[in-house]
């Protein structure tokens, strides 16, 4: 199961990240959740919405380089060492995490964690096979 996400690349300037959200805005989009990388001359502002199809639109029709990417949503057991559990069962497959970040939901006892992986679908029979539950990005859209 995969999950959606926008990555836009916006300059590191005052402002760019608030044309941003408001372009969306405007638009009826719903940021579920973000995660911003920067350098000193730009960033990676990566995205989960409501409508990734009309995100990547409007955005695009306001100059900025928008691309999509799978990614995989994880619940994680909320206690000591839950995201250990993962990332141990990953690393014992040989499965490198690219990058991270929490989703601003929790479902039950659960948090919820996004993922970007070097093998997608190793990692997804990983996950699956140690008994990790994976949330389908309808679920997340719609939270």
């Amino acid at each position: 199961m995969h999950v959606e996400q926008i990555s836009i690349f916006i300059e590191n300037k005052f402002g760019r990240l608030a044309e941003v959200t408001r372009i969306l805005g405007d638009a009826g989009i719903n940021i579920r959740t973000l995660s911003l990388a920067d350098t000193s001359d730009f960033g990676i502002l990566r995205l989960i919405v409501n409508d990734t199809e009309k995100a990547k639109l409007v955005l695009k029709e306001k100059g900025f380089t928008v691309s999509k990417t799978d990614v995989v949503a994880v619940e994680i057991p909320d206690r000591p060492g839950g995201l250990a559990d993962i990332l141990q069962a990953l690393d014992k497959d040989g499965i490198n995490v690219e990058y991270m970040y929490a989703f601003v939901e929790r479902c039950g006892e659960n948090a919820v964690m996004i993922f970007r992986f070097d093998e997608t679908e190793k990692a997804l029979s990983a996950l699956a096979g140690n008994g990790f539950t994976v949330l389908p990005g309808e679920r997340l859209y719609s939270m």
